[in-house]
């Protein structure tokens, strides 16, 4: 290998170490700061609040006329199958 290549590939590989360097500190720092803030509004924040529970959960009642349900989801399907032929 020529001079100048070994060179330029040692170079290429300082400034690739450099960068990856530049990152990993920078996520490190990013990551004590998230835990630093989240530790800050656990102890500072305001309190948590329970959901207010009710008396009784109200089922939906199903719907008394399937096949009308039915027919019309059908009818649906068929234009929408009508409409979109190739």
């Amino acid at each position: 290998m020529d001079t100048a290549v070994a060179d330029l590939l040692i170079e290429g590989l300082w400034l690739m170490a450099i960068g990856l360097g530049i990152v990993f500190t920078f996520l490190v720092t990013l990551v004590g700061l998230l835990v630093l803030m989240s530790k800050a509004v656990a102890r500072w924040g305001p309190e948590e609040t329970l959901p207010a529970t009710t008396a009784g959960v109200h089922a939906v009642a199903p719907p008394k006329d399937d096949a009308r349900l039915i027919a019309v989801i059908g009818a649906a399907i068929q234009a929408h199958r009508r409409r979109h032929r190739p």
